[in-house]
């Protein structure tokens, strides 16, 4: 009984054996390899860096022209002429239109002759003056006599100066049939055409000329945001960026223009919770447009030295956020961090993180605590593909 145990427990260690050889040696009639151990992931990485990163606050604007000027008729009469193009640029003093100025232009002639009347009625009452100033001296004449021409040289004087008040009316109401812009800028659509009767009460103006160069935007931010733009505002003027609303052209949107906050609005509206801001900008490019929505990134604080990563390396899981580090030995270790501000293009991590360690920004998803992996290099782009949208200025990242 004893040798037939022993001869079954030979028999199935010896079967067990052939077994796993068959399931282990290569496919004669495949080829098929033989299983190794687990394949390494393949992933993309990037290296944690220190730099100085600066945050900025969203919000959404409107542009809105630094100045507008409705251009109105200020006297009666015809319109001889109009002088500019719609849509044309325009400098201060530049004239706009003529209106008919033979009505105005007697007024002033008939004003500077009543003044040369009167100055010669003047001469002659003071010439009547020193004689009369004679005669009483000697008793010739009577003291009330001397006192009445006195009275009429004044008088005369009181009427010179009102003839020259008359002919300065009368001037600036000419002035008015030559209209000047008063502001640089662009005009709009032309209300009235030359040949039509204008009137100085007039509802519609003959156009509208609006101030491109600088540019405003009008934004609001939540009350919350308050001390930080303060803080802000009391080291010097923030950076402000403008950015299309939306283009769908990924996190790298273009910048419209760069610009400074110039005014943070006295109170705190209370029906919506938001503080008002404007900011100014050059616009030299004209890319911004008076009524266009925007988004408005204000600057408010940079900080310095800061351990950046993607924005993609950050995964979130019911234990808060994490991200896979690879290790010399290319194995992803999962390590939890710390986000103290995060955009569209950068995650600074505050804490679990140090510069120079790899972190995994494709292929998270199939990695577990000690995986292996291997590093795929990133793909170059294509001979001859479009460049980005986006253009730097001084600040942006």
């Amino acid at each position: 009984m004893r040798r037939v145990v022993t001869l079954l427990v030979c028999l199935l260690v010896a079967g067990g054996g052939a077994g796993w050889w068959l399931y282990l040696r290569p496919s004669a009639a495949t080829g098929a390899a033989v299983p190794g151990p687990a394949e390494a992931i393949p992933v993309l990485v990037a290296p944690a860096e220190t730099r100085d990163v600066p945050v900025y606050l969203e919000g959404l604007g409107t542009v809105q022209a630094s100045a507008t000027v409705t251009i109105k008729p200020m006297v009666d009469g015809p319109l001889l002429e109009v002088r500019f193009k719609e849509g044309q640029d325009v400098r201060a003093g530049d004239v706009l239109a003529r209106i008919d100025p033979r009505v105005y232009q007697a007024a002033l002639d008939a004003a500077v002759a009543k003044k040369k009347q009167d100055e010669a009625s003047l001469a002659n009452a003071r010439l009547d003056v020193v004689r009369y100033a004679k005669l009483a001296a000697t008793a010739y004449t009577s003291a009330q006599q001397y006192d009445t021409a006195r009275s009429q040289v004044a008088q005369l004087e009181a009427q010179v100066q009102s003839d020259q008040a008359q002919i300065d009316t009368a001037r600036t109401q000419l002035s008015y049939t030559t209209i000047t812009a008063p502001i640089d800028g662009r005009v709009g659509f032309r209300q009235i055409d030359g040949g039509n009767i204008v009137h100085a009460v007039d509802v519609t103006g003959l156009v509208v000329i609006t101030t491109l160069r600088p540019i405003t935007v009008q934004f609001t931010l939540p009350q919350q945001d308050l001390p930080a733009v303060a803080a802000a505002m009391a080291a010097g003027p923030p950076e402000v960026l403008s950015l299309p609303q939306d283009d769908g052209a990924g996190p790298r949107r273009p910048v419209l223009d760069a610009g400074t906050l110039t005014v943070l609005d006295n109170q705190v509206d209370p029906t919506t919770g938001t503080i008002r801001l404007r900011a100014s900008f050059p616009n030299e490019h004209l890319t911004l447009w008076p009524g266009a929505f925007v988004t408005v990134r204000l600057r408010v604080q940079t900080l310095h030295d800061a351990v950046v990563v993607p924005p993609v390396a950050v995964q979130r899981g019911p234990r808060g956020p994490y991200a896979y580090v690879v290790s010399d030995r290319l194995a992803a270790e999962r390590r939890p961090v710390t986000v103290g501000y995060e955009d569209s293009l950068a995650s600074v991590i505050t804490d679990g993180l140090a510069p120079g360690e790899r972190v995994v920004i494709d292929g998270a998803s199939r990695l577990t605590n000690g995986a292996k992996v291997t590093i795929v290099a990133s793909p170059e782009p294509a001979a001859g593909a479009p460049a980005t949208a986006s253009r730097r200025v001084p600040g942006a990242t």
